[in-house]
């Protein structure tokens, strides 16, 4: 858990309580109305970043949302629920919006996805790859081929192998270390473990997941754009049995996996 003073704790939260869908005058409301308990429009506007003009759209929105209470008082009065019930009340609502978006988007578009894909597709940030990842892993029926290292081999991507297992797929595995591979063996007994041409550790390259022979990503680690100490991931994908990415690195590996079967 990262730590915060309480001026970035303040301004991560009105970030996050942005993002999850209040206004900037709401978050503010909210946040004052946290350290306040109890407090008039003039008591929240003393403290920093609500107008007097303001608050008291802002406290009647967040009292239709079910955050504060409003005592009809001369002046009035606006009284918070507690920090956990502020949580739980937004946890519920985004669950209820994700899963109404979901059913939503089940209706939308194609009903199948192009397999076909001509050209190569780029990918950036380490979530929209790992997230891609687990898409081809997920849609896999024969084979998976990936190379990785230990870093980028998250809970969820052992928990698709291991549910693609389930479902007969043969998944060949390399580049991690020695002490990795034993958690692999223990969470995917049926994991083939292969020896790479190249020391996969000691480059910036990040993973390579091949699917059936018919989808393949390559992705490395690069220095982020906004710090030189941060290191963002970065990839490119094709699918389709003619696509030049999938064709290129289905005949190396093709042939690197022949060369590791007993005979």
């Amino acid at each position: 858990m990262v730590a915060f003073d309480e001026e970035q704790a303040e301004a991560e939260a009105l970030d996050r309580l942005q993002e999850l869908g209040l206004s900037q005058y709401e978050a503010q409301t909210l946040l004052n109305l946290l350290r306040l308990g109890t407090g008039t429009a003039q008591d929240i506007t003393r403290i920093d970043g609500v107008p007097r003009t303001r608050v008291y759209e802002a406290a009647d929105r967040l009292h239709e949302r079910g955050f504060i209470d409003i005592q009809h008082t001369t002046p009035r009065k606006f009284t918070v629920i507690s920090k956990e019930t502020v949580v739980r009340t937004l946890n519920t609502r985004r669950e209820t919006t994700i899963t109404e978006l979901s059913e939503c988007l089940e209706e939308i578009g194609p009903a199948q996805p192009q397999r076909e894909q001509f050209g190569v597709w780029t990918v950036t940030g380490r979530e929209a790859v790992s997230a891609r990842i687990d898409e081809f892993v997920a849609e896999a029926d024969e084979q998976i081929v990936y190379m990785t290292v230990d870093e980028l081999l998250t809970d969820a991507h052992l928990e698709a192998l291991q549910a693609a297992a389930d479902r007969g797929v043969d998944i060949y595995l390399a580049g991690i270390s020695e002490e990795v591979e034993e958690r692999v063996r223990a969470e995917v007994p049926s994991i083939d473990l292969f020896e790479t041409l190249w020391e996969w550790q000691d480059t910036p390259a990040g993973s390579l997941l091949i699917t059936d022979e018919e989808t393949a990503l390559v992705s490395a680690l690069v220095n982020g754009a906004d710090d030189a100490d941060e290191i963002e991931e970065t990839a490119i994908w094709g699918a389709g049995d003619r696509n030049s990415l999938v064709v290129v690195l289905r005949a190396i590996f093709t042939w690197r996996l022949e060369s590791t079967r007993p005979e």
